[in-house]
């Protein structure tokens, strides 16, 4: 009676595991992009680097953006003046190597970069950042420097490009 019951246990774990497993094949082999669930808003490409990803509308939610995984996130508070957000781990993760010059596409128009900034993260002013200007601009900004517990990371690379 003993070893029938230990029998039983185990195809019960052993029938658990299987639909684990089975669930994971299913779920969790899916691109990650097929799981985000983003308002796409446009479209970016940086051909001195290769990049070129979709770009997911961003809203402001409890004092954060939340960045998508694995494309790039645009935020718009003011006329002529877009943020895009990236990891750089993912789809940032070679904007360090652009120059002064390169071009940006974004939503059909071609933008040249002026400015590539390092800034620390406790002296970055949003609202300077976001500040509305007199030409067309975009800002993309991604983690930088020494990382930090959490992901996180002790700068902001920060990219200006005027149309």
């Amino acid at each position: 009676m003993e070893l029938r019951k230990h029998l039983s246990l185990r195809f019960v774990f052993i029938g658990l595991y299987l639909v684990a497993f089975l669930a994971f094949i299913i779920y969790g082999l899916q691109p990650a992009d097929a799981v985000e669930a983003y308002d796409i808003g446009g479209e970016i490409a940086i051909p001195s680097i290769g990049l070129q990803s979709d770009v997911a509308i961003l809203d402001y939610e409890n004092g954060k953006l939340n960045t998508p995984d694995t494309i790039v996130g645009s935020y718009e508070k003011v006329e002529n003046k877009t943020l895009l957000i990236g990891h750089s781990t993912t789809v940032f993760r070679d904007l360090h190597n652009v120059k002064l010059g390169d071009e940006i596409e974004y939503k059909g128009k071609t933008y040249e970069i002026k400015m590539i900034d390092m800034v620390a993260k406790n002296k970055i002013n949003m609202a300077k950042l976001l500040e509305p200007s007199e030409k067309d601009t975009i800002v993309l900004m991604t983690c930088a420097g020494k990382l930090l517990d959490g992901g996180d990371a002790t700068h902001r690379l920060i990219i200006t490009a005027i149309r």
